[in-house]
């Protein structure tokens, strides 16, 4: 059986232990995973800290040149990433494809890096004096990604930080390893010099490993809150820069005078696509008016009635399997909570089943109508393919049950109605809104972040906030007097007043 390995120092690198991946459509091991040790991760930080010097050396022209060789190299090999994503994963090959493209829109946005490194100047700001400031890489960086995108994710962050002029270490998601791997490499291929890009496999034993070490500057994570807001503590107390994303429970606001029929539809992809394993996922709609919510669910239950489950690497479907069988059982917890609760299961996908695929990990599209704010199908992010409705009595009660939420994520607002949408995106306490937009994942000259417990630290994810993210500005004021001037002790503090 085919394994993972750790890329170090522009090498592929065995371990002493492995993991087990799985083919969530099928629920068999299809390969292993090289589980880092200690000394795995100390060997990468060593490559990554004596490769840094050359590299933060390099002009950013050329370090743009690798970014767009390794643009061009994404998209050649794009089908063949995407099946890694499909098979180990679950998504499917257009929701694979679309996670891709995405990501190579981050490396596209790295290759304009000289641009973006310009800093200011001032000329004579004082008698002879000239003043600029110019932004400098940190040293070694370290992303720590998820499962859910395990392509895209990951160039959230090195792109950037690479084209800033920094050297870093990825810890993929053992569940997924194979994409990120893959695209690494690329990477390498691209012309990146060894020891730039670093790769190491693992769980528990190596984040923390990352975490303690001195020779890491910055941390980027992406996954649940509590771990996000356990790595920004432990980062933070280590004097390291951290930058934490964190788990969301994102509204969809349909107020009476929206169009349910394209609601619906752009609910049904932003609640059940991907299986609904996303951080930006819809997974509560909240109704204003009780008309509202029995038009939306009447027009949603024919709808998740038709969606076509199956194996990730099978084209042509709406959803694919969760990614482990732990995950699943998890969803289906929650799922019996709700019932539990008193909320209205009104599409009921727990019992699907696949032809030729029965040891999958399958749920299929649920609903429940008539859910309120204290339940935990309300409260806690699912991730899974379940839609919650919530039943309110105005905008502003709508707006009230977001804002009081602990996550603040992502939103959207359905309506016709221009001032009530600028009261919506003014006064709502959320990072990314839409309005009539489901998903408003920014895109990549933007940044992405969320408020309140969906973010631990001062700056989004890619975009403009990653060049701040991943340099430090340094100030610099410059004399240069001439032969016969002649120049007198200050002991005032120097100012353009006098």
């Amino acid at each position: 059986m085919s394994v993972v390995s750790h890329l170090i120092n522009g090498e592929l690198v065995e371990s002493k232990r492995t993991l087990d991946v799985t083919n969530p459509s099928t629920g068999k091991v299809i390969r292993q995973v090289a589980d880092a040790n200690v000394a795995d991760v100390e060997r990468a930080i060593t490559a990554a800290q004596e490769a840094f010097p050359a590299w933060r050396d390099t002009p950013p022209a050329k370090r743009a040149q690798v970014m767009y060789r390794f643009k061009q190299l994404l998209e050649e090999n794009a089908n063949r990433l995407v099946q890694l994503v499909s098979e180990e994963h679950g998504k499917t090959p257009e929701d694979a494809m679309g996670e891709l493209k995405r990501g190579i829109e981050n490396v596209e946005y790295a290759c304009g890096v000289p641009e973006l490194l310009k800093g200011e100047y001032s000329h004579n700001v004082g008698p002879g004096i000239d003043a600029w400031s110019n932004f400098q890489p940190l040293g070694v960086v370290v992303g720590i990604t998820p499962f859910n995108f395990p392509a895209m994710v990951p160039l959230w962050m090195y792109p950037m930080a690479i084209a800033c002029g920094n050297t870093f270490i990825l810890k993929p998601s053992e569940k997924d390893p194979s994409a990120a791997m893959a695209v690494a490499e690329l990477l390498q291929e691209a012309g990146l010099p060894k020891g730039v890009m670093n790769v190491v496999h693992g769980g528990r034993e190596a984040v923390e490993t990352l975490l303690d070490a001195k020779a890491v500057k910055a941390i980027s994570f992406v996954g649940s809150t509590p771990v996000a807001e356990a790595i920004y503590s432990r980062g933070s107390a280590a004097g390291k820069r951290v930058q934490a994303l964190g788990g969301a429970k994102n509204h969809a606001v349909v107020l009476p005078d929206a169009d349910l029929e394209n609601a619906a539809n752009t609910l049904m992809g932003a609640a059940y696509g991907s299986c609904g394993e996303r951080c930006m996922a819809i997974s509560v709609a909240v109704c204003v008016g009780d008309e509202t919510a029995d038009r939306l669910v009447e027009t949603l239950l024919p709808k998740i009635a038709q969606l076509k489950v199956g194996p990730g690497t099978k084209r042509d479907l709406d959803m694919g399997p969760l990614v482990t069988a732990e995950h699943r059982d998890k969803v289906l917890g929650y799922i019996e909570d709700g019932v539990k609760a008193g909320a209205t299961l009104v599409a009921d996908g727990r019992d699907l089943q696949v032809p030729g695929y029965e040891e999958g990990y399958f749920v299929g599209g649920c609903l429940f109508d008539n859910v309120t704010a204290e339940m935990r199908i309300y409260q806690e992010e699912i991730f899974g393919p379940v839609l919650c409705v919530v039943r309110v009595g105005s905008l502003d009660d709508a707006m009230h049950l977001i804002n009081d939420h602990e996550y603040g994520n992502g939103t959207c607002l359905f309506t016709r109605d221009g001032e009530a949408a600028r009261r919506f995106t003014d006064g709502i306490e959320v990072g990314m809104v839409g309005v009539n937009v489901p998903l408003p994942v920014p895109v990549a000259y933007h940044s992405f972040g969320g408020w309140k417990r969906s973010l631990f630290g001062d700056l989004h994810a890619y975009g403009p906030d990653s060049v701040r993210f991943y340099t430090r500005r340094k100030a610099v004021s410059q004399r240069w007097p001439s032969v016969s001037e002649a120049t007198r002790a200050e002991f005032s503090f120097p100012n353009n007043q006098s």
